[in-house]
């Protein structure tokens, strides 16, 4: 496991948040869920807290003060209020990595790629915080509904993307401390690749009937 870190999870009071806050958090990392209504973030945290029975470690809190209070920020948020949440995070992000797990979904076509004209949310994110945060690229093509299976190992792979070589590492420990195999995926322009792969995940679930498409990396040596 990876040294304990403070992460803001905002978007946490949702499916993907929650998974990813639930198993951070029985990993030994001290969880800040962000919400924009402080009241639902606190009542999340207890129940959290209550099904994984780490207490002590996650609290809730508003969307701001859930980031000034970490280390680490992770947007989980819907795309449409991306650029919402990234105005009122600017100035607590400053000096921390970011990882960005959004994914530019536009219903109802939520099959088909809809990239924005930045060309990624992740890509968007690096440019409106500047040069000060560390935006990573990551957990985009993970199923929600598998990460909130706490105890059930999750058969996908993880695409790391970011301009910063350490910062990307730090967020494959994080991946590999709640048992999700990642990959340094290069620079943030590459988070196009793991965005629009969400879109065709969702088509292959359906048209297929899978609970929860993911990718796998194959050809190396290590397995």
């Amino acid at each position: 496991m990876s040294a304990p870190r403070a992460i803001a999870v905002i978007g946490g009071t949702g499916h993907l948040g929650q998974g990813l806050a639930g198993r951070w958090a029985a990993a030994g990392h001290t969880i800040f869920l962000g919400s924009r209504a402080a009241a639902r973030a606190a009542a999340e945290a207890r129940a959290l807290a209550a099904k994984i029975g780490a207490a002590a470690r996650i609290s809730g809190a508003a969307n701001r003060q859930a980031a000034e209070a970490a280390e680490i920020i992770v947007l989980a948020v819907p795309f449409a209020h991306h650029h919402a949440i990234l105005s009122e995070l600017r100035e607590a992000a400053q000096g921390k990595i970011v990882i960005d797990a959004t994914v530019p979904l536009v219903p109802p076509k939520l099959a088909r790629v809809q990239l924005p004209p930045e060309g990624s949310a992740a890509k968007a994110a690096q440019a409106f915080l500047g040069t000060g945060v560390r935006v990573v690229s990551a957990f985009q093509n993970v199923a929600a509904d598998r990460l909130g299976r706490d105890r059930e190992p999750i058969d996908c792979d993880i695409l790391v993307a970011g301009d910063d070589p350490a910062a990307r590492a730090t967020v494959i420990e994080l991946a590999r401390d709640i048992g999700l195999r990642a990959w340094h995926a290069g620079p943030i322009d590459n988070s196009v690749a793991a965005e629009a792969l969400t879109s065709v995940l969702i088509f292959i679930n359906r048209h297929y009937k899978i609970d929860g498409a993911g990718i796998r990396i194959t050809g190396h040596p290590a397995g």
